[in-house]
């Protein structure tokens, strides 16, 4: 899987996890360049505090495109640190 943004890949695995709908790609398959830690959170009742990251390419910015959970609850252990897109993220083969 593939996840691209302003004509670039900015996460690339072999290894996703789908829950939601949403493929959770492992921490070391994102290009750190293109990441920017964020100030926001939110909270799902079942997988805990959400974290994310604005994403940056070519000095575009997409703000909070990326989220992570770095404590996930018990039921979503399996998507520890795993990082998901939204905002204009495409993600596919």
């Amino acid at each position: 899987m593939k996840a691209i943004w302003n004509n670039k890949v900015i996460a690339e695995s072999n290894d996703t996890v789908v829950v939601e709908g949403n493929h959770y790609f492992p921490h070391e398959s994102i290009k750190k360049e293109f990441f920017k830690p964020s100030e926001t959170h939110s909270v799902c009742p079942w997988k805990g505090t959400a974290s994310y990251y604005t994403i940056e390419v070519d000095g575009k910015e997409n703000t909070d495109a990326a989220w992570y959970y770095p404590e996930a609850s018990e039921l979503a252990k399996g998507i520890k640190n795993y990082v998901a897109f939204w905002r204009g993220v495409q993600v596919d083969n």
